[in-house]
């Protein structure tokens, strides 16, 4: 039987190794979808991360066979356990061949990294904060993936269940059919919500009008998830780089911004034309004609994805949500889009899933995280 190998990832090599292996993995397979090559490498740089300025990483390949067969990374996020009070060792990136050989290999990397660092716990697959991916699949293998979902082969959760791990978090996902006409009720609804707290809709005519609204947009989120027990702030340095990260791929068109009286934002929703085909013909890479995919896939498009809500604590319950359906419901009848399809959303936040309840949302992808007691 042959040994399972684990190296620490040192060189730029190395990283890049680290990478491409689930592309490898994952090669032919209609499901996945690859990630940027570059923002992946950059994940792991200082200059480019910062949530890298509070957290410690390290990333391992395996192999067996003198053959790559897995990766995993383990994480620290100290601002977590400085705001939170919550102690443990995150890992994520994590992937493998079939062979509980290899799985366990990797795991026990994380469970030696949590010892060494005098840590009691284990959790993921997840990233360094609440903005990065998380969960492993189990349900919805059969399902395309999207830019902000992990996919995986539906052996993962297996093995780490055999390993002990136990479920921590729960994340469900839903795929709307937009109706080609709404009822008269919901027009009637909306007219009187919109009146009662004097709410007005923003029209953007270019994406630089939008800018203005970004921090309050971001200060919007802290307050709409801030009760649930593992949000932490989004710091400054990540405002920046989230900004410089995503806005070139926001559609001004996709966003619904409202306001109150006073101009001040009480609820923002945006979605984004379902890019996930156009990554799997870049194979991750926008040059030399990954962007013309891209390109492509924001003119024609009959799929978006939601990808952020945030809506202001003293309006959830009061109706807006149905404000923000009508007008991603026009914005996608205009745009020829007939299908959505939601973010994860933890299983305990009711009030994000409220949004869907009036739509015939199906649920078609389950996603967890696993944790294990050392």
């Amino acid at each position: 039987m042959s040994k399972v190998l684990v190296i620490e990832v040192k060189t730029r090599d190395e990283l890049k190794q680290f990478v491409k292996f689930p592309m490898d993995l994952y090669k032919g397979n209609p499901y996945y979808v690859p990630a940027f090559i570059n923002d992946e490498i950059n994940i792991w740089n200082p200059a480019e991360n910062p949530a890298l300025q509070y957290s410690e990483s390290k990333q391992y390949l395996a192999f067996k066979d003198q053959k790559p067969a897995g990766r995993i990374a383990v994480i620290i996020n100290h601002k977590e356990e400085k705001e939170l009070g919550i102690r443990k060792v995150r890992f994520g990136w994590i992937d493998f061949i079939d062979d509980p050989e290899v799985s366990q290999a990797l795991i026990q990397k994380a469970i030696d990294y949590a010892k060494e660092k005098n840590i009691s716990k284990i959790e993921g697959p997840m990233g360094f904060t609440n903005l990065d991916k998380a969960g492993m699949l189990t349900l919805g293998f059969d399902k395309l993936a999207t830019m902000i979902g992990i996919y995986n082969h539906n052996y993962y959760p297996k093995h780490l269940e055999n390993l002990g791990l136990l479920k921590e978090k729960e994340w469900v996902e839903f795929e709307i059919m937009f109706p080609d006409t709404l009822p008269d009720k919901i027009h009637k609804f909306n007219e009187l919500i919109s009146q009662k707290y004097q709410l007005k809709v923003l029209r953007f005519k270019t994406k630089e009008e939008i800018i203005q609204y970004v921090d309050p947009m971001f200060d919007l989120l802290d307050e709409t998830y801030k009760h649930l027990s593992t949000y932490t702030p989004i710091s400054d340095e990540q405002r920046k780089t989230y900004k410089e990260k995503y806005f070139k791929l926001i559609d001004k068109d996709f966003i619904v911004c409202i306001v109150d009286a006073n101009n001040n934002l009480i609820s923002f929703a945006i979605t984004m034309p379902s890019y996930s085909k156009a990554l799997q013909k870049s194979k991750g890479k926008l040059l030399p004609f990954g962007w013309w995919h891209f390109l492509q896939a924001g003119k024609k498009n009959d799929r978006a994805n939601f990808y952020l809500i945030g809506i202001h604590p003293e309006y959830q319950r009061r109706g807006v949500t149905s404000i923000i359906f009508k007008e991603i419901w026009k914005i996608f009848r205009k745009k020829g889009v007939k299908y959505l399809e939601t973010n994860p959303e933890l299983e305990e936040n009711k009030s994000i899933q409220l949004l869907w309840q009036d739509y015939n949302p199906v649920n078609h992808k389950r996603r967890r995280t696993y944790s294990l007691d050392i």
